[in-house]
């Protein structure tokens, strides 16, 4: 593969790239070896501001010390009520750094969720974004007796606002300048005592079912994990990282901002979710993590576009992924590449695969890592026809993130890779579940002991809730949820993300859910891509006048159809998808069917839509 595209950098690192044995001991040490360099980018009104990692120190000393002047004790915990921001950094190493234990909402959460997870968690400190997020907290403050401040990163709309219970960030700062005056030694004796075996932050899980948990890591589980991915994908100070998931999820905040600390690499943060695209373009980063809505997005961007272009450029298009396949074929069956086809390939890049890297903004990327849901192969190979490794991982808020990934020089579509160097993994022998056992586990879901145990074994053992398969290399190959497996009336056992991963391979299909247990056949409730069907409908002049009448026309409805018989094709005529139903509503975060990573909840959808799903078996 190292003939064909640039792996530098990719090769496990074991060393200890920067000492400490909890978090703000890292983040002190890499403060004290790095000081003038940059750490972090941000735009903001359209010019990016940088961070070096001295400038970065000065506000978390600043806000670790407003914390401490606050009252805020070591254990306590504080809370984060953000979008993805240098703020949410800051105030997170604070935290930590104050001796106290940190956790993220998400700011899609509505109020009532909100206060279960303040009042849960016993936050004693809230930070929020802005007033749209104080509004939030204000609307439940007073069924939190613990809670006494919020802090706000954002003022404006506020500036006739005043409230004894709520500061500003930059009055949080103030208090803690003044605090450090006093007090210059604390925040460091805070710092140095905390103990790998604290507990650090709590992750809450997205509460697909139920209430959500609240997972518990320790310090030592955080950076015994952190080193471990250097094992999986090396980065170093070289790397350019983007940094646009939610941070309260695992996958941000141990790959994105935990990652980075160890090692050096800079994290550029986005300016909202909607400008993903055109950041990434100007970023142009070196290493890419992102979830498969993301790398499904961009592929689809790419058809379209495609569709647009006049027959020259698609026919080169066509001839140079062509070309890319033929290597992808070629490295993924761990055979040689003969010149000829490496001159070929070279050409093909040159003519037209450069360019679509470029418009992605993914052409100095090193590799790419994808994780947090299932992905399709055929994505995967198209990625890697484009000369760009693509790596799976595998993990969970339980596992402290990533605990599979695969090697860049031994891909696999649709496997998840080996069990990473830092822990054991195992198939469950009656169930075939997978079981994960090391100190990345976590310390147990908080103020629930019984659920804690049948999680994690008396031997240590975590049930994932993943059923799988291995291979006689080690690679494991997730093949369902256990609680989603669809037994059909006929008694055929259907995996029903193999279909749902197949379908979003589409560029007209954001997400889909396909339905069938106890049933005589499969069915599936769709969501369509809006962008992309929008503009089928322009260039093909479907009438329609809003969101519902779009999925309801004759052509769209045809449209899909005939990518649902395109996926048919691929499946035995018992795995076969009989009939469709388009979500006729527009869902963004905010709507309880989708998970803060977008991905629609199974059991919610299939009650939520009863009757439309009644109706598909009529």
């Amino acid at each position: 593969m190292s003939q064909l595209w640039d792996t530098s950098g990719i090769l496990p690192q074991k060393n200890v790239v920067m000492a400490g044995e909890t978090i703000p001991a890292i983040f002190w040490n890499a403060v004290d070896a790095r000081g003038p360099n940059v750490w972090m980018r941000q735009k903001d009104l359209g010019i990016w501001r940088s961070w070096t990692w001295n400038e970065t120190a000065q506000a978390v000393r600043e806000i670790g010390h407003g914390l401490m002047a606050l009252g805020f004790e070591a254990r306590h915990t504080a809370s984060i009520l953000a979008n993805t921001n240098i703020e949410w950094v800051l105030c997170d190493l604070a935290v930590l750094s104050a001796g106290g234990v940190s956790n993220g909402i998400y700011p899609t959460d509505a109020a009532e969720q909100v206060h279960y997870l303040c009042e849960d968690s016993g936050t004693r400190v809230l930070f929020v974004e802005d007033d749209e997020q104080l509004d939030k907290a204000l609307a439940v403050r007073e069924t939190l007796p613990l809670l006494q401040k919020i802090v706000v990163f954002d003022m404006d709309g506020l500036r006739d606002f005043h409230d004894p219970m709520v500061i500003s960030l930059k009055q949080l700062q103030d208090l803690g300048r003044e605090h450090a005056q006093q007090h210059p030694d604390m925040l460091t004796q805070r710092s140095a005592a905390c103990k790998p075996e604290d507990l650090a932050i709590l992750v809450y899980t997205s509460g697909t079912t139920g209430k959500p948990k609240g997972g518990m890591h320790s310090h030592h589980g955080l950076v015994y994990t952190v080193r471990g991915y250097n094992t999986l994908i090396a980065r170093d100070e070289r790397d350019e990282c983007m940094c646009f998931l939610p941070l309260c999820h695992i996958a941000e905040r141990m790959g994105g901002e935990y990652f980075s600390m160890y090692t050096g690499a800079k994290l550029n943060f986005v300016e909202n979710p909607e400008t993903v695209p055109e950041n990434v373009r100007e970023i142009a980063p070196t290493v890419f993590t992102a979830v498969p809505r993301v790398w499904e997005k961009f592929y689809s961007g790419v058809m379209i576009a495609l569709k647009e272009a006049g027959g020259l450029q698609q026919a080169v298009y066509g001839w140079a992924i062509g070309v890319g396949h033929q290597v992808a074929d070629l490295v993924l069956a761990q055979k040689p590449v003969p010149g000829s086809l490496k001159l070929r390939f070279h050409v093909a890049r040159l003519l037209a695969l450069n360019n679509v890297r470029k418009m992605i903004g993914i052409h100095r990327a090193r590799f790419l890592v994808t994780g947090a849901a299932p992905i399709s192969p055929d994505l995967v190979r198209w990625y890697l026809a484009l000369g760009l490794p693509m790596l799976e991982v595998w993990g969970m808020t339980e596992t402290c993130g990533a605990a599979t990934g695969v090697p860049a020089d031994r891909i696999k579509p649709g496997s998840i890779g080996p069990a990473a160097e830092y822990n054991e993994m195992r198939l469950d022998p009656v169930t075939s579940e997978i079981l994960v056992r090391g100190p990345n586990v976590f310390m147990g879901y908080l103020n629930l002991p019984e659920k804690t145990a049948e999680t994690i074994d008396a031997d240590g053992w975590l049930h994932t809730g993943d059923v799988g398969v291995v291979d006689e290399e080690g690679f494991f190959r997730i093949t369902d949820r256990m609680k989603d497996i669809i037994i059909t009336a006929g008694g055929k056992n259907i995996t029903p993300s193999e279909l749902e991963n197949e379908l979003k391979f589409s560029p007209y299909v954001t997400d889909a859910v396909v339905i069938g247990d106890k049933r005589p056949y499969l069915t599936v409730i769709i969501m369509i891509d809006q962008e992309n069907v929008e503009k089928y409908a322009q260039d093909n002049d479907v009438p329609f006048s809003n969101y519902a009448s779009l999925t309801h026309s004759a052509e769209v409805q045809g449209l899909i159809q005939a990518e649902v018989d395109r996926v048919n094709k691929k499946f035995a005529r018992v795995e076969q998808i009989k009939k469709f139903w388009l979500l006729d509503t527009q869902l963004s975060a905010e709507d309880e069917e989708l998970t803060p990573t977008m991905k629609l909840k199974r059991k919610l959808v299939e009650k939520k839509y009863t009757p439309q799903i009644e109706a598909m078996y009529r």
